[in-house]
């Protein structure tokens, strides 16, 4: 059986289709942007959006006056439309163009945030590979928000098959290295007029 390639499927969706034509659009990203208010996350903290692709989130964390901000994805595209669209601006944030899975963190974290980059790992290989990089890449006592399809929501997104979660499962899934701090849902609207479940979860790393 081919491989699929995941890069080539996620670039050829940024080359296909603008931004305001993803399921994944948010003109405001409230549910992120309340997880900055609620745990007063300092404006000096080093913020790591993993997928963050071209999503406005870091416009407003820029005009937060956060300083330290990286922003992951895989497709190139979708970073070359965000820092378009930012112009100047985009010198002030760090971009990395790399597959989750394959990414090397040299720094640590403060704030980990992933909107819906964590549900396209199925295999347990890339799910541990994942759990790895937090553990060792989260500062102590930082801070880790996830959100995900929920048990309610879509089992598939862009074409590509997810791994749907319970605010139960998605706790055990950091359980060994992070204390829940809060699960809730959420219901995204779509460009298209759809409704897709979320549930958000937030951690704080336990101390080693």
């Amino acid at each position: 059986m081919e491989r699929f390639d995941r890069k080539n499927h996620w670039e050829n969706i940024y080359r296909t289709k603008e931004l305001k034509e993803t399921s994944w659009y948010q003109q405001t990203p409230q549910t992120s942007l309340d997880y900055l208010s609620a745990f007063n996350v300092p404006v000096s903290a080093k913020i790591i959006d993993v997928g963050g692709g071209d999503s406005l989130l870091v416009d407003y964390l820029l005009d937060l006056g956060y300083e330290d901000i990286t922003v992951l994805d895989i497709s190139e595209k979708a970073i070359d439309r965000a820092k378009q669209r930012l112009g100047d601006k985009a010198d002030k944030v760090k971009w990395i163009v790399e597959d989750i899975t394959h990414f090397a963190p040299t720094e640590c974290y403060d704030f980990w945030h992933d909107r819906a980059a964590f549900h396209f790992l199925t295999s347990e290989d890339d799910i541990a590979g994942y759990l790895a990089k937090v553990k060792e890449n989260i500062n102590p006592d930082g801070i880790l928000v996830i959100g995900t399809f929920s048990e309610q929501g879509p089992k598939k997104c862009s074409g590509i098959e997810i791994k749907q979660y319970s605010e139960i499962s998605l706790t055990n899934q950091f359980k060994d290295y992070f204390s829940k701090i809060n699960c809730h849902s959420v219901n995204h609207r779509t460009p298209s007029d759809t409704t897709q479940n979320f549930v958000f979860c937030s951690f704080r790393k336990l101390a080693s």
